[in-house]
């Protein structure tokens, strides 16, 4: 098992791809094809595991599907519409992301149905060697995989740019759900992993800690979300990751996690909680 970090925007320790034997775990977006290509060198996968489909993690997917006919690409129910069809999908990313689109993820190919293999949660894929669990919160498509003591948990594992100890929520909308994402973090730790494996970035074995660590903050960074204003939240946030790491580290969460992303998902999340109660 190694991990590629395919340098997105240039920048080490903040996108990485898990490849073992044949499989890649979220090949990441397609500016960064260049790298991971140059990585793989001769190296031929045969599937794709996708924990979810957000640009970050699965861009590049219908770009690999194209070079390599054959690839089966792993993709829970409710993603597997948007990588056939991403133009959903990329009319979402522009409301974030505006002119920066292609620079940041380049260019989104469809993955021709043929490709796709849906999951929904409790199969074991490839002979048996990969477990799945539908582990929604960050995304309501999201997935994790364990493999031989190892957990893929994309983003539902936290942003963690090993080997600082520093774990935070990655929160961006349109469809963080506090209450799923927790019970996703009871859903990991049940398997008892012997190490956890994320896309932001590297791996850790010390698995209780950060599972506990990211419920915490999630609490805590929603709380705030929900009293502070727009300019308060992202001030406080700034202020507390640049407490624990060097300033090169923190642009590595910044660029995976932005702090206006947070702030707005979990603003969503309340003032949809709060529209499902009143019913308005």
């Amino acid at each position: 098992m190694r991990l590629i970090d395919v340098r997105h925007l240039g920048r080490e320790r903040a996108i990485g791809c898990w490849v073992l034997d044949g499989v890649l775990v979220d090949p990441g977006p397609s500016s960064c094809l260049p790298v991971l290509l140059d990585e793989l060198g001769d190296e031929r996968p045969r599937s794709l595991l996708l924990t979810h489909i957000h640009l970050d993690h699965a861009g590049a997917s219908g770009s690999l599907a194209r070079m390599w006919p054959d690839l089966e690409v792993y993709v829970h129910e409710r993603g597997a519409p948007h990588l056939a069809d991403p133009s959903r999908l990329l009319d979402s990313a522009r409301r974030l992301y505006g002119d920066e689109m292609d620079h940041l993820w380049g260019a989104v190919e469809p993955v021709p149905e043929r490709n796709l293999r849906v999951v929904r949660g409790g199969e074991r894929l490839l002979d048996g060697r990969f477990e799945v669990a539908y582990t929604p919160g960050h995304a309501s498509h999201h997935v994790s995989y364990l493999h031989e003591g190892t957990a893929f948990v994309g983003d539902v594992g936290g942003v963690r740019i090993t080997p600082s100890a520093l774990t935070i929520p990655p929160t961006p909308p349109p469809d963080i759900d506090l209450a799923a994402w927790h019970r996703s973090l009871e859903r990991v730790a049940d398997w008892a992993p012997e190490r956890l494996a994320m896309t932001h970035f590297g791996s850790t074995e010390d698995v209780e800690f950060q599972l506990t660590e990211l419920s915490r903050r999630l609490d805590e960074w929603a709380a705030r979300a929900r009293t502070q204003d727009r300019d308060a939240f992202i001030d406080g946030i700034r202020e507390e990751v640049a407490r624990a790491v060097s300033p090169e580290v923190q642009a590595a969460y910044f660029q995976t996690a932005p702090p206006e992303q947070v702030y707005a998902g979990l603003e969503r999340y309340w003032r949809k909680l709060e529209s499902d109660v009143t019913g308005s």
